[in-house]
């Protein structure tokens, strides 16, 4: 009996022990408590992360601001201006087209592609100081000219270009329509083959982006050499601000009026240069320094601060109130014009 009832107990005990209560070590008597079983906050549901996404950036031509697939390589060309020379054939299609003084109070262009690429330009004509102070800011574009006073070539053939002298590579031809010298024309996509390490589009200061508040209502704007007058029209169907010289629409061969969605008219030094042309010395924009400036867009007029502290830089525009001044996209025109008298009498110089 007494066996049995120890069989009773011990049976007891094991089922306590399947339920996770357990006798105390010292005493058979002592209670037992139940195992600690720690508690955790249900948990919080997995925060997905929003995904980025990368848009690919449009790349902008420095010189436009216009949408390019590539930044194209620096063609810059002396084009003619004298009233013979028009209309031009190829300047539609021009990055910047830059106004110079030359002697007897004309004018001359040098037209800059990069984006896009005529295929005849003319008539090429010869190359003044100015234009070498104008292409250091490039890099090392590459230069057409048809020539230059014997005392500035070396000068030229040292500059940092690709030289494009009609008289050394190919893509050159004469139109008989025309009298010489007005009658050099050339293909720029043959000239470009000749400069195959010419620098790319790069910034040269200009900066592109909706039209800035102020400024002042402007329908035109009428700038004078003392042999050359020039008139900026704005033309709100074109979006332009159309060319005219001498009294007359400055026309292209290609079609259409000359113009550009930003015109820019630099005051600016007028000296001569200490190159002879012709047993003168002829006008020497220089493009260096700061001084005023006005922009032409939209409509309107601003007036503005320039500044190109060296030849290796470009140059920038500041409003008033010290920020850059905007342009419209599209072909932008610049034209060196003298900031006071002095100047003015050196641009008729000969």
């Amino acid at each position: 009996m007494y066996l049995a009832m120890a069989g009773r107990v011990a049976a007891v005990a094991a089922a306590l022990a399947m339920f996770g209560w357990a006798a105390a070590a010292a005493s058979p008597t002592a209670p037992v408590r139940p195992k600690a079983v720690a508690l955790l906050p249900p948990a919080k549901a997995a925060t997905l992360a929003t995904p980025v996404v990368h848009h690919p950036t449009q790349l902008l031509d420095p010189f436009t601001g216009e949408p390019v697939k590539q930044l194209g390589r620096v063609l810059a060309v002396k084009i003619d201006n004298i009233v013979t020379a028009r209309p031009q054939t190829g300047l539609q299609s021009a990055d910047l087209v830059y106004v110079i003084p030359v002697e007897g109070g004309l004018s001359r262009f040098m037209a800059v592609f990069s984006s896009h690429v005529p295929p005849v330009l003319g008539p090429v004509r010869s190359a003044r100081q100015s234009d070498l102070d104008i292409l250091r800011q490039f890099g090392r574009p590459a230069f057409a000219w048809s020539g230059a006073t014997p005392h500035l070539v070396p000068f030229i053939e040292r500059a940092p270009i690709v030289d494009l002298y009609a008289l050394k590579v190919g893509g050159y031809y004469r139109i008989s329509s025309r009298v010489a010298p007005e009658n050099l024309y050339t293909d720029p996509r043959t000239l470009l083959k000749e400069a195959p390490n010419a620098s790319k589009a790069r910034d040269i200061g200009f900066r592109f982006g909706p039209l800035p508040a102020g400024g002042r209502v402007t329908a035109s704007m009428t700038v004078r050499y003392p042999a050359t007058t020039f008139t900026f029209r704005w033309s709100a169907r074109a979006k332009r601000w159309l060319v005219s010289m001498d009294g007359a629409p400055g026309m292209a061969t290609e079609g259409g009026q000359l113009g550009g969605s930003t015109v820019i008219i630099q005051y600016t030094r007028i000296a001569t240069s200490r190159f002879e042309e012709y047993g003168g010395r002829p006008p020497y924009a220089i493009s260096t320094g700061s001084g005023t400036a006005v922009v032409l867009r939209d409509g309107r007029a601003f007036t503005v601060h320039w500044s190109r502290p060296s030849l290796d830089s470009g140059t920038t525009f500041t409003l008033p109130g010290g920020k850059r001044m905007l342009f419209a996209p599209g072909q932008v025109w610049i034209m060196y014009a003298a900031d006071n008298h002095a100047g003015y009498v050196n641009e008729a110089a000969t």
